[in-house]
This record gives structure tokens, sequence and C-alpha cells, in this order.
């Protein structure tokens, strides 16, 4: 039907490209084909093309009327046409745009909320390997980003106590204990720093927690007396958490994603010995939770890290680490086809120290293992394409080799 038609690609959703471009012309071969389904989606692809080119026509010839040899030109640059050109920049160069002026940096916090609106997303992984200090990975472009060291806790206590991490919206949330107090520190890329955030309606570890946009769920855990059946909603924009119905299990160190629109929690314990194999359902629509048995049978045991689940385009994914074994959650019928193989190198004690994180379009397995130089950290990237899976290194960090916390953020 139509052969070698040239199509532009964001390099914002381009998880397999390593150019320094935003955009990419290529020459992208369609075949005919007698299916209708398959035309109906080729004429749909080819309407949204043509729109896309359109605005970008639009945009260019504004630009084009902008003379860099007139000093007061650029001050007569729309803010709306600012913001545009925004959005064709990685976020990764977000940081230098926002140091040029005050202005720009306003625009900064504005383009982020343009970017959701257009559901624009780069996904950045964060992770902590030390105390104190995190580390950020671009896996698109493979840059790493400086992120400041958190700050000191006046008594200690906080550096060493044991953390859960959560990234939504702009901001990466770090929860943990201040003696005998619940902590709560929030990093916000928009200023590049950290500050205290604000503590949970019901304060907990060992949570099961997910993030979707600017919104986060967090489920179960423990206070240190009891563990809990609660759960709480947190809205990144106004920095508020708001309690949700009761789950109908409480369990602590248990996992928690989104998929399909819902939040599931999976897994955990419900006392010191009791290993659940049941997940739950949270329909934000009905605010319901529904019981699904067996939903992890096999990916945990007594003593061991929850759950490491992930998911990539709605499909749900986890690390069985007792045979270091990549499986494939079925939603028909409720169990796990098993995959393939963890990266080699990844090393962990009973689940511990090794992350494993949907990242966009990828899974992200980051984990340790000791060099002739001392401790190691490897980043290896697959994307699901219904085969087994063919892991590829795409950072190497000389750090230690135990990964306490993780997050990604989407934004």
């Amino acid at each position: 039907m139509l052969e070698d038609l040239p199509c532009l690609i964001s390099r914002v959703f381009e998880s397999s490209s390593d150019q320094e471009s935003n955009w990419h012309y290529l020459a992208y071969p369609f075949h005919d084909s007698s299916n209708s389904k398959k035309r109906q989606k080729l004429d749909e692809e080819m309407a949204t093309e043509e729109e896309d080119q359109s605005k970008r026509k639009k945009l260019s010839h504004q630009l084009e009327a902008y003379d860099d040899d007139d000093p007061s030109a650029f001050d007569r640059l729309t803010r709306d046409l600012i913001l545009s050109c925004l959005l064709l920049l990685s976020r990764s160069d977000y940081g230098a745009v926002a140091s040029v002026s005050r202005a720009f940096r306003s625009m900064i916090r504005d383009a982020y909320e343009h970017r959701r609106r257009q559901g624009i997303a780069e996904h950045w992984v964060y992770f902590s390997c030390t105390a104190l200090q995190w580390h950020a990975f671009d896996p698109y472009r493979r840059r790493w980003i400086t992120v400041p060291p958190m700050p000191a806790s006046p008594t200690e206590t906080f550096a060493f106590s044991d953390k859960e991490s959560l990234a939504v919206g702009t901001d990466l949330l770090v929860f943990g204990r201040e003696m005998t107090s619940y902590v709560v520190m929030r990093y916000s890329i928009l200023s590049n720093s950290w500050c205290p955030g604000v503590v949970m309606n019901s304060p907990r570890c060992l949570f099961g927690s997910a993030s979707r946009g600017g919104k986060a769920i967090v489920a179960g855990g423990t206070n240190g007396r009891e563990i809990l059946n609660s759960a709480e909603l947190y809205d990144s924009e106004t920095q508020t958490w708001e309690s949700l119905p009761t789950m109908n299990r409480a369990r602590k160190l248990c996992s928690g994603v989104f998929m399909d629109e819902k939040f599931y929690v999976i897994g955990g314990m419900a006392n010191e010995r009791e290993v659940l194999t049941c997940g739950e359902e949270y329909d934000m629509k009905r605010s319901s939770w529904r019981l699904i048995p067996n939903m992890s049978d096999g990916l945990i045991g007594e003593n061991g890290a929850p759950p490491l689940v992930a998911v990539v385009s709605n499909q749900l994914y986890a690390a069985r680490y007792a045979d270091k074994m990549v499986v494939k959650y079925n939603k028909r019928n409720n169990a796990w086809e098993t995959l393939g193989k963890l990266p080699e190198r990844s090393y962990s004690m009973n689940g511990w120290g090794i992350a494993f994180r949907g990242c966009g379009q990828r899974l992200l397995v980051i984990g340790g293992h000791r060099g002739l130089r001392g401790g190691m950290i490897e980043l290896n990237s697959w994307v699901p394409n219904g085969g087994p899976p063919e892991w590829n290194t795409i950072a190497v960090m000389q750090s230690g080799d135990f990964v306490f916390n993780c997050a990604v953020m989407g934004c």
C-alpha cells in the first residue's frame, strides 16, 4: 500500500536509540495487508503523524520568524511558544535551561505540567547504595544525573534506619525513622534539593507502594506494634494523604504495582511466620478491594525480600530470586509463566540488594557484584518482546554492591 514512508519518532518515546537528537527522521517500511484492522490502524497512525507534522511545521514557521539579529526579538517570543520548544527537549537538558534565568526556572515548572497533559514522559531510575546518597540514570540517553546528598539527620538514626522510597510526579519520597518518629524526606527535581516531606496519616514502614502520574498508593506495612491492612493515597500536587478503604488482609513486606488503571498489592507476611500468596486489587473508580488467591505463589519465601515485581505495557513481570528466573503473570489463568534467566552477575541475598523495575518500555535489573576494584553496580535492560530475556548492560558504576532502595520517576 505504502512503501518507505518516512516518519518522525520522538526521542522521548524511543527507548532503543542512543542518538543525541530529540527527533529522528527514519525510513520506516509499510507493507500492504488484506487485514482491515491493520489498515485501519495504519490510517489512524498516519492521521496522528500528519497532525504532529502540522504542529511541528507551525512551530517551525514561528521560530523562523525569530530574527536573531534583533536583540528584542527573543522578548517577543510568547511563553507558549517557548514551552512548546521545551517539550522537544529531553528533561536531562532542563537543568541547564533553568540556570539561564529566574523566568526560565519558572517555565521549567510549567513545562512538566504541559508534558503531563500531553502524555509525554521520560523514565529515569533513582537508586541508593549508601546511607544518604542517591544516584539517577537516564536510560534513554544513558546519562548519569547528579543528585545532591540527603541532609544528615540530627541523630544519624534516619541514615541507618530501614527506608522505603517512592517516586511520584516530580518528587522522590524517602521514608524512614528518626528515633521514635517516622520521617519523610522529599527530593524535587524542580529545585534539585531535599526538604522534609509530609508524613502519612498512619505512618508505617515495610509497605507496598506504586505511583501513576502525580498520585501514589501505599498499602499495608507495620507501625512497629502491629501489621496494617490500611492504605493511603498521596497527591503530589497538594502534598496530601487521603485514607482509603482497608484491605482484606493485613500484610507487611509486600509489593505494589499499577496495572490496567488499578492498584495491586502482592504477597507479604501476615505475621513473622506466615507468608501470604494472595494479592489484592484496588479499583479506584469503585473504591473497593478484591482478593486474588495465589497471586504471588512461588515468588517469595520466609525471610525473603518482598516480591520483585514490575509492570511494562500493562503486563506484570517478576524476578524469582530463588532460581534467578524472570516470570510473567497470566491474568486469565492467575498463574506465572517462566520466560528465562535474570542477568548472571546480579547478586542478591534472598532477594535483598537487587532492584527489578519497569522503566518506560524496559525492564531494568540493578544489582551489584564484587570486582577486582571493589563493589560494582550494573544496570541491565531488556525490552519484552514475547521471547526469552536478552539482557543488555547499559551502565556500570563503581560503588557498593548492594542496592538499598530504588524508584522510577516518569515525568
